[in-house]
């Protein structure tokens, strides 16, 4: 949407609250994104074509970021869950950025977080075992850029893990 004042043009962001229906289609797809527009619409009380039309704006809008499979990571061999806590050796914007950009490209890490308190990133790592570990541990992370020392934590049983996000 475009907005002029003053002889200036602004561009508008468009604001969008979700509704009750919004929220329930969001909760159905995020326990089964393969479902059909007729059985989501069923589900969320709205005939097919509307229901496809919430869809798309939500997806439009951001809500929806895509789709995919949750795979087995026990059935893929890579049943052994680490959280490493790591402190970076300098805190500047530069080292910081390194290593961003860097740990993008470690493909055993699911997740990093930049964190406050006495470390500076926790990260989610997924291997087949412990030996795995070690070699992702010290081949790979230790030597990201800045990396200082790290603090490891592996997981002896997955009490509950989702994505779904609670509306």
């Amino acid at each position: 949407m475009l907005c002029i004042f003053n002889n200036a043009v602004f561009i508008m962001k468009e604001v969008f609250v979700l509704d009750k229906y919004d929220r329930n289609i969001l909760n159905v797809l995020q326990q089964d994104g393969r479902i059909s527009f007729t059985d989501l619409g069923k589900q969320v009380g709205l005939t097919t074509t509307p229901c496809i039309e919430r869809v798309r704006k939500l997806e439009r809008s951001g809500f929806i970021k895509g789709y995919s499979a949750r795979l087995s990571a026990k059935q893929l061999d890579k049943g052994l869950v680490v959280f490493v806590q790591i402190s970076l050796d300098r805190t500047s914007k530069k080292t910081f950025e390194d290593f961003r950009r860097t740990i993008q490209r470690v493909p055993s890490v699911q997740e990093c977080y930049l964190v406050t308190g006495s470390f500076d990133f926790l990260v989610k790592a997924r291997v087949k075992d412990m030996a795995a570990y070690r070699d992702l541990l010290e081949d790979e992370l230790l030597n990201l850029p800045g990396v200082k020392e790290s603090t490891s934590i592996a997981v002896m049983e997955i009490i509950k893990e989702t994505l779904e996000i609670d509306l």
